[in-house]
This record gives C-alpha cells, structure tokens and sequence, in this order.
C-alpha cells in the first residue's frame, strides 16, 4: 500500500500531469483538497472509488482514513494544488505515515508561479533584468516564518518575488517593499491561476492595493513583484543561441554573414 501525493497544478484539469492521471486512476482511496483542487481534476478517478473532500476535516481525520485504508491494502491519492513541494503543508503527513510504518511517493505538479508567467506570457528570467525568483509567503495568520526569512531580507536583492498568503498584506507589502524597488515597480496579483474565473490585475507597488481592493480579492491569490513584470524590449539576448558562442552542443562558432 502506497500514500501518492500528487500536485494537481493550480486549479486547470489539463495541466495535471499524465503519471499524476494515471495514479489516480488507480488509486481505491483519493483524498483531494477541494477548496483548492476542482472536482474535475479527480473525476479520473475508478468507478466506485472513496473520493473525500478534505477541506473540512483535520490533519487526524485524513490520517486516518489513510490508516484505515493501509489496513485493506489500498493505495490512497493525495491531491494537493499546485506543487506539493510548495506549501503543501504535507511534511506533517509524511512525520505520520513514517511514524506507521505506511509507504509513499510524491509526484510533482506545476506549480501557480509557472501557471500565472505561461498565462501572462512571459518568462520570469530575462537576461540582465532577472536571473533569480524567490518563493515566500506572509505571516498574517498562518505559520510564523523563519528568523531571517523576511520581506526586508529579500527585498534588498530587488530579484522577482513570488509571494503567497499575501493578498491581505498588501499595505504591508507595499511599505516594506517601496523603498527597495521603487514605487513604480511593476506587480501582479494572480487570482485563482488556472480556474474559469482566473484573473490577473497588473499594476505597481503605488496602486495595486487599491485596484484589488476594488476587485474584493481576498484570497486564493499570488502576488508578483518585479522588473522583469514591465513592459522591457531592450533587454540583452541570452548566450544560449548567440553564434559567437559556442558550446558543448555547438562547438565552433560561427559568423552570419
């Protein structure tokens, strides 16, 4: 019997991976996020198959379902939004299924970040604007964060932030930032990547408080901040492609000519 947890990416049936389909075709038990994860995405599932939303039960009350079906011999699927590497909050599970001795297995899923940039049509890593991203949430009422892994700390780096939980911390955001990247550096608030309603409201630090407030966005967002979010047409190309350097795959140089 095997525990699968499995990131069904951030809300769109089509991005889940085939393996990820697959096991949860297979799997008896599936136990899935459903304040995060759609119906949709665990509609795979074999007919006559226990699939439970897990948004109202507690950490105990998963576990044993788990517990109970690793007493019949059955493989249960996990499924988290996004990638359960990220915030999946599935370290605690993983303490517990080691605890009892029950096998498992993680299989990855596109996280939002990437979701929300193929959306927004852009890559996050321009040559010379942006080699770097840092993952981060907010305190607020979650989870305190580490000693050092604060807002200030990172913004000094003025890398591209991606940060989650935050969408009721943009006052704060917005003070702690500013001075760092500027009033005017570029941000966007991506609600519900991936969802029929999915919604992306650009702006900067000066304004996007006010323009998601106008759009009573109070959670399931994620916050970007960074240059490489502007308009940038001038940036330098990479050295991937550039005939004058050559590489492994392409060892001699050429000229164009």
């Amino acid at each position: 019997m095997t525990v699968y947890f499995i990131g069904a990416g951030p809300g769109d049936p089509e991005l889940l991976t085939k393996k990820a389909e697959r096991v949860i075709g297979e799997c008896p038990v599936c136990l899935y996020a459903g304040s995060l994860v759609p119906a949709e995405v665990v509609a795979c599932a074999p007919k006559g198959a226990l699939v439970m939303d897990t948004a109202p039960m507690t950490l105990d009350e998963t576990h044993a379902v788990i517990r109970e079906a690793h007493g019949k011999g059955q493989d249960v699927a996990r499924v988290h939004s996004g990638d359960p590497s990220l915030y999946g909050a599935i370290a605690e599970q993983i303490r517990r299924l080691r605890a009892d001795g029950i096998d498992y297995r993680i299989i990855p899923g596109v996280p939002a970040y990437a979701a929300a940039a193929a959306a927004l049509g852009q890559e996050l890593t321009v040559p010379e604007v942006a080699q770097s991203i840092v993952l981060t949430r907010v305190s607020m009422k979650s989870t305190s964060m580490p000693d050092g892994e604060t807002l200030e700390n990172f913004a000094r780096t003025r890398t591209t932030l991606a940060i989650h939980l935050g969408v009721r911390a943009l006052r704060e955001i917005e003070r702690v930032l500013t001075p760092h990247y500027g009033a005017d550096c570029p941000v966007v608030v991506a609600y519900r990547v991936g969802w029929p309603d999915q919604m992306f409201i650009r702006g900067t630090l000066a304004d996007i408080r006010l323009k998601v407030r106008d759009e009573k966005i109070t959670r399931t967002a994620l916050i970007l901040v960074g240059p490489v979010l502007g308009e940038i047409s001038d940036f330098t190309e990479s050295a991937l492609y550039d005939p004058a350097q050559p590489h492994v795959l392409r060892p001699k140089a050429t000229v164009s000519g």
